[in-house]
């Protein structure tokens, strides 16, 4: 259940063996979010209730009883920590590893605050890095470095609060940068060292991926409504008539624009006008611009310029502008494509 500024949408699935068979899909509006985090819960609960009643209907299934929930909203903050323990026995056991993540874990974060994930980015046996995964080897000392997603409590329990609403239990929660790399990136695009954009509504998650593990995941408060919302400022038009035009003639590369013109609608009672294409574009090229800036800024901040050898991928909903992905390609100076599930 992806909970979303813009629209909630809902999979149903059974599992064969390894593999996932998609029986349904809903998809609808979202009501009652702003940058990820809830603001009314009564509009939230109808567009999660609507979205899996579509679903449902696809599915051909009665009642569900929980999901899979994905979380992000600019109150996630994110870091890397380790911790250190002593290998009990001759040999290292699941119980060794869970104690290392519990040492990793336990820093000081604030009271109003909780841990959603801790992901073991690697392992240190001894003097021996890069471990992925330690079980059965002999050492005395045993290294995590993890990397921990934290939440403001009061909001993930907002969220939690919604969808048990709807009669469904939330039986995990993942940060949805997380998701959405499990869904579009390759094994071989994360060991290289990978950035998944995930633009959305009102937020862009990132998630930083290098030797096959999580190394920075963050979430920016910028997204679609943004490039959306300058439109509707720039040609003077109501919200829904600037996310119309955004999508049938937006462009951000606005050297690439032929010079025709477009009929918009005004507020209601205004005469339609006629607007030039390279106007609509270079609104939309100043925002992605911005967006990358931003992106760039973070990753020269983390340094970690040089461990993106795969480049970025984009997903998600504000992507699908035209031309971003080359604008974002001469922008970021790396390889950028269109990342699909």
């Amino acid at each position: 259940l992806d909970i979303g500024t813009t629209k909630v949408c809902t999979i149903i699935a059974s599992k064969s063996g390894k593999n996932l068979e998609i029986l349904g899909v809903g998809s609808f509006p979202s009501q009652g979010l702003k940058k990820g985090s809830v603001v009314n819960i009564e509009k939230t609960v109808e567009s999660i209730r609507s979205s899996l009643e579509e679903a449902k209907l696809m599915a051909g299934i009665e009642s569900l009883s929980s999901a899979t929930i994905g979380i992000a909203g600019n109150h996630i903050y994110c870091f890397n920590s380790s911790g250190v323990v002593a290998v009990r026995g001759k040999e290292i056991d699941q119980s060794d590893i869970e104690r290392v993540v519990e040492a990793a874990k336990a820093v000081l974060i604030p009271s109003d605050r909780e841990i959603l994930h801790a992901i073991t980015q690697e392992f240190k046996v001894d003097n021996t890095s890069g471990i992925k995964n330690p079980i059965g080897m002999c050492g005395s000392r045993l290294e995590a470095n993890v990397h921990i997603v934290t939440g403001k409590t009061t909001l993930i329990h907002n969220l939690i609060k919604c969808v048990e609403h709807t009669g469904l239990q939330a039986s995990d929660i993942i940060l949805q940068p997380i998701a959405s790399s499990r869904s579009v990136l390759s094994s071989e695009e994360k060991e290289l060292g990978v950035v998944l954009l995930d633009i959305g509504g009102g937020t862009t998650d990132i998630a930083i991926w290098k030797d096959g593990s999580l190394v920075h995941s963050q979430i920016i408060p910028l997204g679609g409504h943004h490039f959306t919302n300058d439109l509707a400022v720039a040609l003077k038009i109501p919200h829904n008539e600037a996310e119309r035009v955004k999508v049938s003639y937006g462009s951000v590369l606005k050297t690439n624009v032929k010079e025709t013109y477009v009929t918009v609608n005004g507020i209601k009672g205004t005469k339609p006008r006629e607007v030039p294409l390279s106007l609509i574009s270079s609104v939309l090229e100043a925002r992605a611009e911005e967006l990358f800036k931003v992106v760039n800024d973070i990753i020269r901040e983390k340094n970690l310029v040089e461990d993106i050898t795969g480049g970025y991928v984009l997903t998600g909903g504000g992507a699908m502008v035209s031309q971003l992905s080359d604008l974002a390609e001469y922008l970021l100076d790396r390889p950028v494509k269109m990342g699909y599930p």
